[in-house]
């Protein structure tokens, strides 16, 4: 239990975090993803599109095709793209996400002409034809040898490999280094954050972006400023992110459900962020991770519960799941995570239970312990964890997909994680 209302404000304030909001992960304005349909003997695949509040597009695939084209995950204000092999044995388009008014191309957005029998894989879509135009999609898997000769690409668009495999083309303006005030439109609302650019970084490969969120009643500013993570990720030329949080009744907050702001879509912020910054930076769309501090490391739970399409691994410090939304936690993929909290934390008892800190928006903590162990749960891992290293930290080695799910002990109070340990931990991670 939280001694009181005004020792918990204050601690809740020390630091700079963040977390993203509520809500089924689903921005603003999406269009319809694009779907399959059966062709003669022989068809062109459809090429993927880039769209604002309407239909998507479809491809006819040839002969035999397997049956595919689910719809995309949609940025703020933008449309979505989907497409499929055209092949049988080529595999169904799975539409990507957009950027913020363009589009990440869909695994084999735009599909080669069928042969009769078989066809060649899809290539990745369009960028889409928005200013804020999205990362270049996977190629969708190949036929055959035999199969029939490879269709046009979408404007913008970048050729998958056979295997599926996508490319990052780097912006043509290498990003000066340095922290600066960006804005990202999510809905009808503006939302800030701080860019942060290591002098390390020089613009000309694909990089890991971490965005890093503030705690209760914190800012970008704050975090960019406090974070331990900079010292592990500045000299391998990491970009960062520091989002800003809007006012609830105790400042700079994140929305995760039953708290701690209200009518906030932060997952759709923070899907807004990563599309933005993706077009300015040269980034490595599959080595995207969250971290926070406090509330913010309530926002990277909820992230790892809201977002795992778009975070490929998870370091929150301070803070846990929340028995008021653990049932809403399904991510589709097993999720890597590692959680640091204190022993001594009088802000969020390691213990968990009942915290009022926020006016009108009281939470349960499932507690240190119990939320290692729900992660453990989500991801089917099984058998005991590891018993505790030099560092504190116990693992759950034998989980699903070959995550682990981390706890590290600390005796400091409430406080930031260790980022000599959260960053080699999650690095080492990316997205399927």
């Amino acid at each position: 239990m939280v001694a009181t209302d005004s020792k918990l404000w204050l601690l809740f304030t020390l630091v700079g975090t963040s977390l993203v909001g509520c809500g089924n992960g689903q921005p603003a304005e999406s269009g319809t993803g694009g779907t399959s349909t059966a062709g003669g003997s022989s068809g062109a695949g459809g090429s993927s599109q880039s769209v604002g509040s309407g239909a998507g597009s479809s491809a006819v695939a040839g002969h035999g095709a397997s049956a595919g084209g689910s719809s995309g995950v949609v940025g703020a204000g933008g449309g979505n793209d989907a497409g499929r092999g055209g092949s049988t044995g080529g595999t169904g388009a799975v539409g990507g996400r957009t950027g913020g008014a363009g589009g990440r191309g869909g695994a084999g957005a735009t599909s080669g002409i069928a042969g009769a029998g078989s066809g060649a894989g899809g290539g990745a879509g369009g960028a889409g034809a928005g200013p804020m135009g999205g990362r270049p999609g996977a190629g969708g898997a190949g036929g055959a040898a035999s199969g029939g000769a490879a269709g046009s690409m979408q404007a913008g668009g970048a050729a998958g490999s056979a295997s599926g495999g996508g490319t990052v083309t780097c912006p043509s303006t290498v990003l000066k280094a340095g922290d600066t005030n960006q804005t990202v439109q999510v809905g009808s609302t503006n939302r800030t954050y701080i860019l942060h650019v290591p002098s390390a970084y020089k613009g000309t490969s694909a990089v890991p972006l971490v965005v890093d969120f503030h705690p209760l009643g914190g800012s970008g500013s704050a975090e960019a400023m406090s974070s331990p993570y900079k010292a592990q990720t500045d000299p391998e030329g990491v970009i960062s992110a520091y989002p800003n949080g809007l006012s609830g009744p105790s400042g700079g907050a994140w929305n995760v459900g039953p708290c701690c702001v209200k009518d906030a879509d932060d997952v759709a912020f923070a899907r807004a962020l990563v599309a933005q910054v993706e077009t300015k930076a040269c980034i490595d769309t599959k080595r995207v991770y969250a971290v926070g501090f406090s509330m913010g490391g309530g926002m990277t739970h909820y992230l790892a519960c809201h977002a795992a399409d778009l975070f490929a691994a998870f370091a929150p410090a301070s803070f846990d799941l929340l028995e008021e939304n653990e049932d809403d936690c399904k991510p589709p993929r097993p999720i890597p995570e590692i959680s640091f909290r204190s022993s001594n934390d009088t802000v969020v008892p390691y213990e968990g239970g009942y915290s009022p800190v926020v006016s009108g928006m009281p939470v349960t903590f499932l507690g240190a312990v119990g939320t290692f162990q729900k992660w453990a749960e989500i991801n089917g891992c099984t058998g005991s964890p590891t018993a505790s290293d030099g560092d504190d930290c116990q693992y759950y080695t034998s989980c699903t997909g070959g995550v682990q799910i981390g706890l590290c002990t600390m005796t400091s109070g409430h406080a930031p994680g260790k980022a000599n340990i959260g960053w080699p931990f999650i690095k080492k991670y990316t997205l399927p």
